[in-house]
């Protein structure tokens, strides 16, 4: 999903809080109402039109509200000038434990775990000064069967843990807004029941509108190994993890995942990417591993 209608809701939040329900009236009290002119932003067709409209669904609402939209990453601004893109650092930073928002995190996982939620939506519940401090998700989310949606809109993670791949009941992913996170685990696609997700993908690498290359991988990273192979799951042993990154469609997005495999057997056994990506995985840098120059 390459636009999104909520962008209206988050450009007025980004603003400021005091700010967001006025310019929201403004919008409301222009020619054709805030929806008419909404269509015209994204070049929809309007409510005479036999196409099908949109609507912005009330958790969406909430979350734009509530969310801080200042303290990304700077790895989009190279979108914006002239010429090819720069190669932006991966995010490697370890999560300060130390943080409120950490401990506030924890223990709502923990809470999760025991009971039956469906919906795991931290920032509804961790106050927005101290989930902006979270730029990861515990290793712990894997107790999580019950979760059917994850909804990370606005956050300001850098990453999700491998462990993701174990929340078997997982049907729609939520990520958007969320501009520092630009990858996501190759685990990922051991959740066979996600069929939903919705992603900033302008803010994603290899992407075909904004194009942000893929970081060069020279080898594991301590702070993104997951304990078993990303492939297999099978433990690494003497063997040692290869990255490298590919394209895989994850629920309703292509999405660049990052791989650790432990053998080349592993390795050959990814899919190809989809259509018009780079096929095979590969280890990014210097523009390697872009989609075709006229996909779109």
């Amino acid at each position: 999903m390459h636009c999104h209608p909520n962008f209206v809701l988050g450009q007025a939040r980004a603003v400021s809080r005091g700010n967001a329900k006025s310019l929201i009236v403004g919008l409301q009290s222009r020619n054709g109402g805030p929806m008419t002119i909404i269509r015209g932003m994204f070049g929809l067709p309007d409510a005479g039109s036999s196409k099908t409209t949109f609507s912005i669904d009330p958790a969406t609402k909430a979350a734009a509200l509530r969310v801080e939209r200042g303290g990304h990453c700077a790895c989009l601004a190279s979108r914006t000038k002239k010429g090819a893109p720069s190669v932006p650092t991966l995010h490697t930073e370890a999560q300060d434990t130390s943080a409120p928002g950490w401990a506030a995190l924890l223990e709502l996982v923990a809470s999760y775990s025991a009971g039956s939620t469906s919906a795991f939506e931290p920032s509804a519940i961790i106050p927005s000064h101290q989930w902006t401090g979270v730029i990861t998700l515990p290793r712990e989310i894997e107790t999580l069967s019950a979760t059917t949606q994850m909804r990370l809109y606005g956050s300001h993670l850098r990453r999700l843990p491998p462990e993701i791949g174990r929340l078997s009941s997982l049907e729609n992913l939520d990520i958007y807004t969320s501009y520092s996170l630009h990858w996501l685990p190759y685990e990922a696609t051991r959740c066979s029941r996600l069929r939903q997700s919705r992603m900033s993908t302008r803010a994603l690498y290899g992407n075909i509108k904004t194009r942000l290359p893929f970081p060069r991988l020279a080898g594991p990273i301590d702070t993104l190994a997951p304990e078993t192979c990303s492939v297999c799951d099978r433990p690494f042993g003497d063997r040692g993890a290869q990255v490298f990154w590919t394209t895989q469609r994850i629920g309703t997005d292509i999405v660049p995942l990052l791989i650790h495999s432990c053998s080349s057997a592993c390795t050959s056994s990814v899919p190809d990417a989809p259509d018009g990506y780079h096929s095979r995985p590969h280890r990014g840098g210097g523009g390697v591993g872009m989609p075709d120059p006229d996909l779109d």
